[in-house]
């Protein structure tokens, strides 16, 4: 049985992540209460259904302060499930609810208690009473995601083995900020540049002729090298931790060229690794792998 536990922040993407599930044959159960996560999957147990999807944010009755608790007594009686943790950064939340005029689900709880209930006062309240479970799954950052991008990972994710930690290599543009799910950060800025040359500027780090040029410079290749030694001396420490997931960011200036080049030959060097993903979240949809 496949479970898929997904929670997260008002605005993530939540929805878009639980249709995605639903398109790929998990029968998905929406706002589910904590104190009812045991039970559900004891009875989906019974009925022998093969795929599951259960969404637990703010807006389930109960308290969330108990469902790290309830997860880690669920793995203790061998449940395997994935769990997935949207994210998004203050501005871009801000941005989709004025765009969508919903109201934040915490708005009335706030000021039933006297608080202040301002849409960014209920975002801070809603990170503070999800950090718990933050802090101990998989992260993914939506703020610059597509909708399809998003739907993507989410496929990538589901499909990725549980046998060992999924290692995922992640291009970025620094001038659009460090993705908020990263475990290591890698900057490669001080790289050259293939942006300048007019005949290389609209291409990415996924075209021979960028990673030609690229390839001739000694200090890339050493920044390569250096970066690979770093993950291979690591990396078995991570398989020994209770983490599922280990998320490499590398990134550059616009998140076209060097960045995804680097990523793209990491992904070649630790091809032997099983789980491995690769995304580059400042390319267009249609550059995706």
């Amino acid at each position: 049985m496949k479970i898929v536990l997904i929670t997260g922040i008002s605005g993530s993407g939540k929805s878009v992540a639980l249709r995605l599930l639903e398109d790929s044959g998990y029968t998905c159960v929406d706002n589910l209460p904590v104190k009812f996560l045991n039970e559900f999957i004891n009875t989906v147990r019974e009925e022998q259904l093969k795929q599951i999807a259960v969404a637990i944010d703010v807006r389930s009755p109960g308290d969330l302060a108990t469902l790290p608790h309830v997860l880690t007594g669920l793995r203790s009686q061998g449940v395997e499930f994935k769990a997935i943790f949207l994210d998004a950064s203050d501005h871009a939340l801000m941005q989709r609810y004025s765009e969508s005029r919903r109201r934040h689900p915490l708005t009335d709880r706030l000021r039933k208690e006297g608080k202040s209930a301002s849409l960014l006062e209920c975002i801070h309240a809603e990170r503070e009473l999800l950090a718990p479970m933050r802090d101990q799954e998989h992260v993914i950052d939506t703020s610059e995601l597509t909708p399809g991008q998003l739907r993507a990972w989410m496929r990538d994710l589901i499909q990725a083995g549980r046998a060992d930690v999924v290692l995922t290599f992640q291009s970025f543009a620094y001038k659009r900020g460090v993705p908020a799910d990263s475990d290591l950060v890698f900057d490669v800025r001080c790289l050259p540049n293939p942006h300048y040359d007019p005949e290389l500027k609209p291409l990415t780090g996924r075209d021979q002729a960028v990673a030609q040029w690229l390839m001739q410079f000694n200090n890339v290749n050493q920044m390569l090298d250096d970066i690979t030694g770093f993950i291979r001396r690591w990396l078995p420490l991570y398989l020994q931790d209770t983490r599922n997931y280990l998320t490499v960011a590398i990134g550059c200036t616009g998140g076209q060229h060097r960045s995804v080049y680097v990523v793209e030959k990491l992904a070649e060097r630790f091809a032997d690794h099983s789980p491995l993903l690769i995304r580059h979240r400042n390319l267009p949809a249609i550059e995706q792998p």
